[in-house]
């Protein structure tokens, strides 16, 4: 089965970064060549930097990234409008028949019970850099808005019958249809990678090695270049395979389970991919 991982944007639909991940079949896969440098607009290579071997290649199952730009999202100019964005993207899901919605963005308030001033649980444990404080209050400021359009997109998908993740002990084991709250700049820093700089400051060449580090940990296939925002969307859905697949192993979740409090949400789980266990072969050395 597959999942949606979104990078959340406000400003410019096509700010937004929209992937479909799914499981490859391997007899139907072709091996990866070596990487050729050069050959297309992002300076990113589409196959690995270095050809696996057979017996590394079919120890695990390569994963599919189909990248979704904003305009075949149906998307036009201007400001992203939270409303609209869930209905598109519950009707990908839909057509897709995706059951695990990953997005980059807080799902809820702190509680006012949860002994911390200005976080959530999930926020402290994984020190993000943005905090959601109880209703209307973010640190630092100027993240309030882009955090109240990300609970307004949850709110709308609830809306169209999604729930928030709710329990760490069966992940597999949530409702039918599932939002997952991910966090790309921890995910790097769970799987044992340098995190991508955020976009203003990345160059074509931090890409290229974001993209290749996290080559050499999973066996992952895009069916074009990935440019920040879709790189941000893959590090963050790999989690939301492991809860799809029923595989504790494959995600690690952080946090308290979300709940209604004085009339919001509050808290909610933030979940990480894990590396996988892989045989000894080439690793990428930070």
């Amino acid at each position: 089965m597959a999942v949606l991982s979104v990078d959340l944007a406000t400003r410019r639909w096509s700010d937004l970064g929209i992937v479909v991940m799914d499981r490859a079949v391997l007899d139907r896969v072709r091996p990866p060549p070596f990487m050729v440098p050069g050959g297309n607009s992002n300076g990113l290579p589409l196959d690995p930097l270095f050809a696996r071997t057979p017996s590394s290649a079919t120890a695990e199952q390569p994963i599919r990234c189909e990248i979704i730009l904003s305009s075949e999202a149906g998307a036009g100019p201007g400001p992203v409008d939270a409303e609209i964005l869930a209905g598109r993207l519950n009707h990908l899901c839909g057509v897709r028949g995706i059951r695990v919605l990953m997005l980059d963005g807080p799902q809820a308030w702190k509680s006012r019970s949860n002994g911390l001033e200005h976080a959530r649980v999930s926020e402290r444990q994984l020190n993000t850099a943005a905090k959601t404080g109880l209703p209307g209050m973010v640190k630092p400021i100027t993240c309030r808005p882009y955090a109240e359009f990300c609970l307004d997109v949850y709110d709308a998908l609830s809306r169209r019958g999604w729930r928030r993740l709710a329990t760490r002990e069966q992940p597999g084991a949530a409702p039918e249809r599932v939002l997952v709250e991910s966090c790309p700049h921890a995910a790097w820093k769970s799987l044992g990678l340098k995190p991508l700089p955020a976009k203003r400051r990345s160059r074509v060449s931090d890409l290229a090695e974001a993209y290749a580090a996290l080559r050499s940990l999973f066996y992952l296939s895009c069916d074009r270049p990935p440019n920040h925002d879709q790189l941000q969307a893959i590090v963050g859905g790999l989690a939301g395979l492991a809860l799809e697949e029923r595989s504790a192993a494959g995600a690690r979740i952080v946090g308290h389970p979300p709940r209604r409090e004085e009339g919001h949400w509050r808290e909610g789980f933030i979940v990480l991919p894990v590396p996988p266990v892989k045989s000894a072969g080439i690793r990428w050395l930070n």
